[in-house]
């Protein structure tokens, strides 16, 4: 792929972005590219060092405020007629709740997925804490004179400490692919806005 083709496809799957965006876009990576065909790369060698067109994209695409996305899109490209005026404000109540309950439905994905994560780290955080009210019991059943008490308490004392360490790498594990996924479903719903146009 040459630079001329890379940049247009480039363009392309931005095409729903403001015009000034992708032009500014578009001229950061045609001057990377000159610059490393400056360095004395080879074209080809230039373009692939920058990445695919799809890692180009989603890097251009994550630094974008959604904000911005839904803004240009909500914007539009002529004046609105009359009649199209009176169709929306007589749909008003058909499609504003629907875009309400959309809305909603979306934000109690997100919210449900990470009550998930946060029900662990409490887990995780009872397990520390039965940890050391072991060792605590442990200690007193030993100054009371009861032996079979605080070995039981030091043995669930250890199970806990043990589990709760498993936890913990379960809970970080499982908080960074949340998080990415987050970071997904935000490029999925930038993508919604951007290159549908011709």
């Amino acid at each position: 792929m040459n630079k001329d083709q890379f940049l247009s496809e480039i363009r392309k799957r931005l095409s729903g972005l403001p015009q000034g965006d992708i032009d500014e876009r578009v001229a950061f990576y045609e001057e990377m590219i000159d610059d490393r065909m400056e360095e004395g790369m080879a074209e080809e060698d230039a373009i692939a060092g920058i990445g695919s067109v799809d890692s180009v994209v989603d890097q251009i695409m994550s630094e974008i405020p959604l904000t911005k996305l839904v803004k240009e899109k909500v914007r539009p490209k002529r004046k609105r007629k009359a009649w199209e005026i009176v169709l929306l404000v007589l749909g008003s109540p058909v499609w504003i709740p629907l875009l309400i309950a959309a809305a909603a439905v979306v934000f109690s994905i997100f919210v449900v997925i990470w009550a998930v994560v946060v029900s662990l780290y409490a887990v995780d955080f009872a397990l520390a804490a039965g940890a050391a009210a072991g060792t605590a019991a442990f200690v007193m059943y030993l100054k009371v004179g009861n032996p079979a008490g605080a070995m039981f308490s030091l043995g669930a004392g250890a199970v806990c400490a043990g589990l709760s360490i498993l936890l913990f790498f379960v809970c970080r594990w499982i908080a960074k692919a949340v998080l990415r996924l987050t970071g997904r479903m935000l490029l999925w719903m930038k993508s919604l806005f951007v290159g549908k146009e011709a």
